[in-house]
């Protein structure tokens, strides 16, 4: 009987040290000290407040180009003198250097804070409690929301007092505002999930190129368990979980090939001449990514017509309501009002649905959420070629097409193609957060959410490379072009056509891309 009881006891014992560990976090998270964490006391959704507000207005580089640009708007020595008449002198170089210094800190700022802020609030859930696991998916979408009721307040309010209270006030107002939201992020600082810092993972992907090559005449064993990996529970790389090997891109398992001299010497510590599985892997995860990836530079492209074709557009329309006249460039504030709309019906209405039929926990997974976004970018595109196409027809009916002036076609006409455009990124660049965050090794979130960010400038600088293209090839023998200085004598209506046919090349070859896709395999 007292074996029996023994083992009751045993049981017992180990049934209580399960209940412990169930109170702490499972992904390795730890409180500012350095500590295992309490799920009841840290991150979830008590601790993202604090985070989404830091997001919406700015960061400790941020402040410095804030309080720079306002003290240069309001100060006399800094700010250029006033106009007389219609005649306004030109600012001195100090001024300019002034000027310039704050602009060059806040993108400094803002280049710092983007990618990481979103890794560092998804922290906050616990990836091996599913319930955590399926609140993270929401993070993403209220953290984009949280973004656009930034901008819908910064290019409404912060806009009118620029221009009817002067610039000074329009900038110190948001340097108020971040230098509370720096405050409030510190208070937070108790209730935050910290992830060790796993070191530069450019410097690991470094390392596993040079250790391959340096090993380009050793076989690679078919048998992965053959190769190179700490006999630890844990990973190598401080905060990063080990990684399973795949099959793909061989060549670089030769870096966690072990040499007969290494093999004899036992010395395993050179990381340029020897790595880990899991390091391997981390940059085998990157370039699995690519394909996927480089799909969102055209999707970015498309995106970037909200502030520069759209605008083009709606300038050549009836822009009046009675006395009152619509700036064209306002319209953009439906773009982030769809935003605003769907990320609410996406997140309690539509992700509840699709769970019931796809029984996945986020309803749909990144990438089929992606793949919905470029379809409906398609029709953003659509919409604004057919609205093209009736506004060209009637500048044609009232004899204007000679005539630099708008048409008497309201330019809420635009509205849909708004719409639709931001719809199309709720689905996508939120989604895009989400892939990136998820399917990045544990150590390189912050690198490969700046991946992501990325393809918002380089679908710029293709939209800007398309249009200089088009202008060219249309422009031949004295012709007008496509997008003349006059665009109704124009036709805008066959560059939408090309993006959306541009935009439908883009997604045939993102569903063979993410069909062919594998996930990564985290132990």
């Amino acid at each position: 009987m007292g074996s029996v009881d023994d083992d009751s006891s045993l049981v017992e014992q180990g049934l209580l040290q399960d209940e412990e560990s169930r109170r702490y976090t499972g992904d390795g998270s730890v409180d500012f000290k350095g500590r295992p964490v309490l799920k009841e006391n840290t991150g979830n959704w008590r601790a993202c407040p604090f985070i989404l507000g830091n997001r919406k207005y700015g960061v400790y580089i941020d402040l410095l180009g804030m309080c720079t640009l306002t003290l240069s708007a309001s100060v006399p020595a800094l700010k250029p003198a006033e106009c007389v008449g219609s005649i306004c002198p030109s600012a001195t170089p100090s001024q300019y250097a002034v000027f310039f210094f704050g602009l060059y800190m806040i993108a400094l700022g803002t280049g710092g804070i983007k990618p990481c802020v979103s890794s560092f609030g998804a922290d906050q859930f616990d990836d091996t409690d599913s319930q955590e696991r399926i609140k993270k998916g929401s993070f993403f979408n209220w953290f984009y929301f949280s973004i656009n009721i930034g901008a819908l307040v910064s290019s409404s309010l912060i806009v009118w007092i620029q221009e009817n209270r002067g610039w000074g006030l329009g900038f110190g107002i948001p340097a108020l505002f971040m230098g509370l939201a720096i405050g409030s992020f510190f208070i937070g600082t108790p209730l935050y999930r910290f992830q060790k810092p796993g070191g530069s993972p450019l410097t690991r992907m470094c390392q596993v190129v040079v250790a391959s090559f340096q090993k380009r005449n050793l076989a690679v064993p078919e048998d992965s368990s053959l190769l190179y990996e700490t006999p630890e529970k844990t990973s190598a790389i401080e905060g990063s979980r080990k990684l399973g090997h795949s099959d793909e891109l061989r060549c670089l398992d030769r870096a966690a090939v072990v040499s007969e001299a290494e093999s004899k010497t036992g010395n395993y510590s050179n990381p340029w001449r020897l790595c880990t599985v899991t390091q391997v892997e981390e940059l085998k995860i990157l370039i699995r990514m690519f394909p996927v990836w480089a799909t969102g530079i055209i999707f970015a492209a498309v995106y970037a017509q909200m502030s520069t074709l759209f605008v083009e557009q709606g300038t050549m329309m009836d822009t009046t309501i009675g006395s009152f006249s619509i700036p064209p460039a306002s319209l953009s504030t439906f773009d982030v009002i769809s935003v605003i709309f769907w990320v609410p019906v996406y997140d309690r209405v539509i992700v509840p649905i699709a769970r019931k039929f796809t029984g996945k926990e986020r309803g749909f997974t990144e990438l089929q959420r992606m793949g919905i976004g470029l379809f409906i970018s398609i029709l953003c595109m659509s919409a604004a070629a057919v609205v093209e196409i009736v506004r060209l027809q009637l500048a044609k009916e009232l004899d204007l097409v000679d005539k630099p002036v708008a048409v008497p076609l309201s330019i809420f006409w635009q509205i849909p193609q708004y719409f639709l455009l931001g719809a199309a990124e709720v689905f996508t660049f939120v989604g895009q957060l989400e892939f990136f965050y998820d399917q990045s090794p544990d150590a390189m979130r912050s690198l490969c959410s700046a991946l992501s960010l990325l393809t918002t400038s380089l679908g710029n600088y293709l939209s800007s490379f398309i249009l200089t293209v088009v202008t060219y090839l249309t422009t031949q023998g004295g012709k007008p072009g496509w997008i003349p200085n006059n665009l109704n004598e124009g036709h805008l209506d066959n560059f939408f056509w090309l993006l959306a046919g541009l935009s439908l090349l883009n997604m045939l070859v993102y569903i063979v891309a993410a069909k062919r896709y594998k996930q990564k395999k985290a132990t």
